[in-house]
């Protein structure tokens, strides 16, 4: 396929450089100086979309999706799909879906899962919203940067469902940092924890796949002094986009909301900034009851 590729960030980079490797033709525009071997670079967002059979964006939030999508539109040929894989508000998602119908183009919100090693290794989850019809043009792309795409309803439905795995996450890795640094304080050895946790009722994938600790554990960002695989700056946009839809429908998310609070006060107000997510354990670990 020909494809136009607008965000060659840290995830996006990876993804294009996947489909060259796969042999498609692509041409992308970044506003940093990046480059991707095989990937032809354009000066303009425009130029990028133009002509192209799918036109792919990685972008940081709905508002920049919209100014995008407004700019590239009127270039894009006619029944040309606009997947875009970025993380923003279900609002957002619709309202691009919507103008691309009036311009003659077909739609999907596509946001992933998988971080930037998904990214890599071209094992990333797809969440899709959108029709049947855009969805089986992406369906070989999908194929390609990663290892499943669920097609989870109409226009913005891969949103939500991005925004409400993302939230059971935050809560999650809460929980586990909380059960680690208790267990240090009890003095229970952290590698018998993951023993019993891994293979008992409170497995989940912040433990068995991601566990904060260093050393324990499938190797994590928790090994690597808490580099990012998935930043907590990230990991907090999430919950608070989870926490807008929340509003939008009046739903009831208390722990939701509270992970919301404890991420932004991490990164916000503390040393979070640039580390993992699950650097949330020694952030509890460090504190005593009722700081």
């Amino acid at each position: 396929m020909k494809i136009g590729f607008i965000g060659l960030g840290n995830m996006g980079a990876p993804m294009a450089r996947n489909l060259v490797a796969a042999g498609h033709e692509v041409t992308g525009f970044d506003l940093a100086p990046v480059e991707v071997e095989g990937m032809t670079k354009v000066a303009t967002a425009e130029e990028a979309a133009k002509g192209q059979e799918v036109v792919i964006t990685m972008l940081p939030n709905g508002q920049i999706l919209r100014s995008v999508a407004a700019q590239i539109m009127p270039v894009m040929a006619q029944g040309a799909v606009l997947l875009d894989c970025s993380t923003v508000d279900v609002e957002s998602a619709r309202q691009v879906a919507q103008d691309c119908a009036t311009a003659g183009l077909l739609a999907l919100d596509a946001p992933v899962s998988g971080g930037i090693g998904g990214a890599q290794a071209g094992t990333l989850t797809f969440m899709v919203g959108g029709s049947d019809a855009a969805f089986a043009i992406a369906k070989p792309l999908f194929d390609i940067m990663g290892q499943k795409a669920v097609h989870c309803g109409e226009s913005g439905a891969g949103q939500g469902a991005k925004i409400c795995n993302n939230m059971i996450l935050g809560i999650t890795m809460i929980g586990t940092c909380e059960a680690f640094a208790l267990a240090d304080k009890l003095g229970l050895d952290a590698s018998k924890l993951f023993d019993v946790v891994s293979t008992s009722s409170g497995y989940s994938w912040s433990t068995n796949a991601y566990c904060p600790v260093p050393g324990v554990g499938p190797n994590s960002p928790a090994d690597r002094d808490y580099q990012p695989g998935f930043a907590a700056e990230l990991m907090l946009k999430d919950l608070r986009l989870s926490q807008q839809a929340a509003e939008s429908v009046a739903a009831d998310t208390p722990l939701g909301q509270a992970a919301t609070d404890l991420y932004a006060t991490f990164v916000e107000k503390e040393d979070g900034k640039g580390r993992d997510f699950s650097a949330m354990l020694p952030r509890l670990a460090a504190r005593a009851r009722g700081q």
